[in-house]
């Protein structure tokens, strides 16, 4: 693994990297990585999607990923392990707050 990047090189790692370890939660987590104009070439927003839910919630901000330490710790494995384990963490909660099958067909 090789750090920096460009900031496109870095957001789209960045979205892989997500979707990799939310997947091993659950096959229908998915990455959200915000990267408008608003964040060019500063920083990501991060959020992880369940369905029709949203971790953080959508009416909160997403988590904050500044482009410089995503570019630099992408190519270090302390970091890459951390940022793997929170992401699997934000993977189960939004699995503990999933209706149950039972509920949604009653």
């Amino acid at each position: 693994m090789f750090s920096g990047g460009t900031y496109e090189e870095v957001g789209r790692w960045l979205l892989g990297f997500l979707n990799s370890h939310a997947k091993r939660e659950s096959p229908r987590a998915e990455a959200v990585v915000e990267a408008g104009a608003d964040r060019a070439g500063r920083s990501f927003g991060v959020r992880l999607r369940l369905g029709e839910s949203y971790y953080p919630p959508l009416s909160q901000p997403a988590i904050e990923l500044s482009f410089h330490e995503a570019s630099t710790g992408k190519g270090s494995f302390s970091w890459c392990d951390a940022l793997a384990k929170r992401a699997r963490g934000w993977a189960r909660e939004l699995l503990a707050a999933e209706p149950s099958q039972t509920s949604k067909s009653a």
